[in-house]
């Protein structure tokens, strides 16, 4: 594999070795204190700042590939790196450019259709292929480094290497092992030195941490090749040599979010979410730079637990829409650098203009993407959208299912479990996804699917669909019967979010919203009749849920009959190009409901 001039230090035969780059000329001195030093002078001061982003999911322009136009939201966020290449010019203007870093969490190149386009349909991997979109933007703007996202790899590991490559910055995760050898298969720190005013370097550190998950929700690609261990364990190993080879200030860019939690159960003994464990157990931390959780964390303190010393965590928002900054002041103290204090912030990127540099270097891709999500693939006799499909069963999700369970059957026919029922699940993954009446293009079928999941069929018995049905049922607020509906209120009871609600399709029922989770379904049937609890069926599954992702019962550890390395999304446009004409009457159906005490909520 090609060794890129800025990772080589990484994948060496030290495979622990990291990447060490100088800083430049001569900062800008911090301003002075007013305490002195035992002489009488005042100690030796110096400033700098670290910014940071997250999950920025293939996101340069402001604009949204689904909708074909400028992005906004209800708090009418602005999105991509064009608005945060002009925050970060703001700040290094502000600060000197050689007292900043600018480094990443992780999800980069994947999430849009522009981020797609360069992975599949103009691969980057391609002999004289095109360079990466995110690549060109992230080395125009100058990134230091970025941790690994588990959605680098959805594509494959060529693909990510290819990226890997393209980056004029080194790529970290430092609990990404080669299976074989147990070695990073990837560099795990970077350190920079900072050019103070008083003639002695500031050596910055940032460790790299990615998401165990990989394991499960990427195996096809990553099984055999690559294993991820977890956060904490690895940190632990990491700080301590880093501050051994005299890092004066160690950041962490971990690829998990703060919360502590896991989407996959008991799969792993890792934790997914594990970035204020890492604060907390692993001494030596000055920052963590958090990502994954797609929440806004402006400023979190965290003790670790050894040493009594806050740990300061920030997380900025998804998809470009905010810039963490972390300011560190530093004094020469016993003849070394200390960390005197640390603070974050996050800046909003909707307060600024993209940077012209960047909208114009990428200007052609832009272009063909555009071109591309436009083309035309069939019509549809209505119009349809999901904006009730999470409490309703509306029929661009039973689309979705149709699809699903139609591939499904066409590829166990002739098998042994080809007289088995197929059902399918599906998730409201966008509450704007929308089929227009008349032409239907690749972005109105592509909202129907933003992720990069596959499809697979598992084998499951009518008692374990019940639970699975069941566990999902838990995403509506308990709501008494007779009780006012407020359908902004009614949903992601426990921040479960809409991909986390499957509807399953082929089956029948209902869903008692004034009971108590965990016994809400009701008239569970199939073909008019009770389903029978040791009945076999087939659930034609996305490759996110079959392997444990939102921790639903049964599915992870049933009979796996059949898988495809096909997007769901690609099938879903394969289909309605064959298809030609959508027409609900053939695919849609009311198979479940929300009722309380039999009456039905809508």
């Amino acid at each position: 594999m090609p060794l890129n001039r800025r990772t080589f230090l990484g994948r060496s035969a030290a495979a622990g070795a990291g990447v060490a780059v100088a800083g430049g000329a001569v900062a800008a001195p911090a301003a002075a204190h007013s305490h002195g030093g035992g002489d009488g002078r005042p100690p030796k001061r110096y400033s700098f700042t670290v910014m940071g982003t997250t999950d920025l999911h293939g996101n340069v322009f402001n604009w949204d590939y689904f909708t074909d136009k400028e992005f906004d939201d209800k708090a009418h966020n602005d999105v991509g790196l064009a608005k945060i290449s002009t925050l970060v010019n703001q700040v290094r203007a502000e600060k000197g450019r050689r007292n900043t870093l600018l480094i990443d969490a992780g999800d980069t190149i994947q999430g849009t259709q522009l981020s797609y386009y360069y992975a599949k349909v103009d691969p980057i991997t391609a002999q004289h292929g095109p360079v990466h979109p995110m690549a060109q933007s992230m080395n125009a703007i100058g990134y230091d480094a970025a941790a690994l996202g588990n959605h680098e790899f959805n594509y494959g590991i060529p693909v990510l290497r290819k990226f890997e490559e393209q980056c004029d910055f080194p790529l970290l995760g430092a609990n990404a092992l080669d299976a074989k050898t147990l070695r990073p298969a990837f560099p795990p720190y970077f350190m920079k030195r900072l050019r103070t005013p008083h003639g002695r370097d500031v050596r910055v550190a940032v460790l790299g941490l990615t998401n165990p998950g990989i394991a499960i929700w990427d195996k096809q690609n990553v099984q055999g090749k690559m294993t991820f261990p977890g956060l904490e364990e690895q940190a632990a190993k990491w700080v301590p040599k880093l501050r051994s080879m005299g890092a004066d200030v160690v950041v962490v860019s971990a690829h998990s979010g703060s919360s502590g939690t896991s989407s996959y159960g008991d799969q792993l003994p890792y934790v997914e979410n594990a970035a204020a464990l890492v604060a907390e157990q692993v001494p030596g931390i000055d920052a963590i730079l958090v990502g994954h959780a797609h929440t806004e964390i402006p400023e979190y303190l965290v003790e670790n637990k050894e040493t009594g010393k806050k740990v300061v965590l920030s997380e900025p928002l998804k998809w470009g829409q905010r810039l963490t900054l972390f300011d560190f002041d530093l004094v020469w103290s016993k003849g070394r650098w200390v960390v005197e204090k640390v603070g974050a912030k996050v800046l909003n990127s909707n307060t600024v203009a993209e940077d012209p540099a960047i909208t114009r270097l990428l200007g052609d891709e832009h272009r063909k993407v555009v071109a591309y999500v436009n083309q035309v693939i069939g019509t549809s006799t209505v119009a349809m959208t999901t904006a009730q499909a999470p409490w309703k069963d509306e029929p661009l999700i039973d689309l979705i299912n149709h699809v699903q369970a139609e591939t499904v059957k066409a590829a166990l026919a002739g098998g042994a479990y080809a007289g088995l029922p197929v059902l399918s699940q599906a998730s409201c993954f966008s509450r704007t996804a929308a089929v227009p009446a008349g032409e239907v293009t690749i972005k109105d079928a592509a909202g129907l699917y933003p992720f990069e999941n596959t499809l697979e069929a598992r084998l499951l018995t009518g008692a374990q669909l019940k639970e699975y049905v069941e566990f999902s049922a838990r995403y509506y607020v308990q709501t008494p019967a007779g009780a006012p509906v407020d359908t902004s209120k009614l949903t992601n009871a426990g921040s479960i979010p809409d991909y986390n609600y499957d509807v399953v399709s082929g089956l029948t029922y209902e869903i008692d919203i004034a009971k108590a989770a965990g016994s809400r379904v009701v008239n569970l049937a199939f073909e008019g009749k009770p389903v029978d609890p040791a009945a076999e069926f087939v659930l034609a599954v996305n490759n996110y849920r079959a392997s444990g992702g939102g921790a639903f019962p049964h599915v992870a550890g049933a009979k796996q009959l059949w898988a495809n390395s096909e997007e769901i999304r690609n099938t879903i446009i394969t289909w309605v190009k064959a298809k030609g004409t959508l027409n609900p009457a053939e695919f849609a159906t009311v198979g479940w409901k929300l009722t309380r005490d039999g009456v039905p909520v809508f």
